[in-house]
């Protein structure tokens, strides 16, 4: 199947059923090293870090798969009915149906925040297709995104209308009508929690999380980012900061750091843990 070519999967059971888009191409050797890209809110398989990582995976002989969540881009369901336990559900599915051999698993806001979801769920659940997992390359995670970044800096009146009446509609810089976050959504998010973890249980990934930071970013601010470290057990981040840099990191300079990020853990080879 040609890279541009939009295949679809079929995730979830019954009325939860949806119909996700995937564009996915092997590496060019059989059993080479991939990159999975997760998208961040609102974003989209064809974006233009993705675009950008699909030209350089493809010069270098990588694999490389994305995919729409629900209620994105060319994926079926509704933004408004989706949960991040569904967006978990649908990249735990692409991971395992759509990759082999080793992969590296990158995301963007909250793309790196799945992605931190996806390595622990495997880890738990399917620790074999946990082993393929060689790295994580995060830029400007937003982990604990629904409690840390959305609920905790809601203001009052958008907290009451979420309870009250199931939903408020949440402005955004990237979207003219602002797009609604409803009671379920918060309190699904509320099962995939990292911060609170009971004390001597915080999660150990288990191998290389490499964090791309804009300092100037407004949505996932440096400090957000910064306080994985009190999060994640074991020493396995390493944060490249960029003094100038905001949310979107799309710049050439900054998919430059982040190809070089990318590269550093797929050329570690299989030494990584497993």
């Amino acid at each position: 199947m040609s890279a541009g070519e939009t295949q679809f999967i079929m995730v979830g059971d019954g009325a939860r059923q949806r119909r996700i888009a995937c564009l996915s191409s092997p590496a060019a050797e059989p059993g080479g090293a991939g990159v999975l890209w997760l998208i961040g809110l609102k974003s989209d398989m064809r974006s233009t870090k993705a675009c950008a990582l699909a030209d350089w995976t493809h010069a270098r002989g990588l694999g490389f798969t994305r995919f729409d969540y629900s209620g994105h881009g060319e994926s079926g369901g509704s933004f408004e009915d989706a949960t991040l336990s569904d967006w978990l559900l649908e990249a735990e599915e692409v991971f395992t149906h759509l990759t082999t051999g080793p992969q590296i698993i990158a995301g963007s806001s909250t793309g790196g925040h799945v992605a931190l979801l996806l390595i622990r769920r495997l880890l738990r659940e399917r620790p074999a297709e946990a082993s393929r997992v060689k790295g994580l390359v995060l830029i400007a995670p937003a982990w604990d995104l629904t409690e840390e970044l959305m609920w905790k800096k809601f203001p009052e009146e958008a907290r009451r209308a979420v309870m009250e009446t199931g939903r408020w509609v949440r402005p955004s810089a990237y979207d003219a009508g602002g797009y609604a976050i409803t009671k379920r959504f918060i309190e699904d998010g509320r099962l995939h929690l990292f911060a609170e973890h009971p004390a001597g249980e915080r999660f150990n990934p288990g191998r290389p999380i490499a964090v791309l930071q804009g300092a100037q970013d407004k949505d996932v601010p440096i400090e957000h980012a910064l306080r994985l470290r009190d999060v994640l057990d074991g020493d396995w981040l390493e944060f490249t900061i960029v003094a100038d840099g905001e949310h979107r990191l799309s710049r050439p300079e900054d998919l430059d750091k982040l190809y070089a990020l990318i590269e550093r853990q797929i050329s570690a080879g299989p030494g990584l843990p497993g």
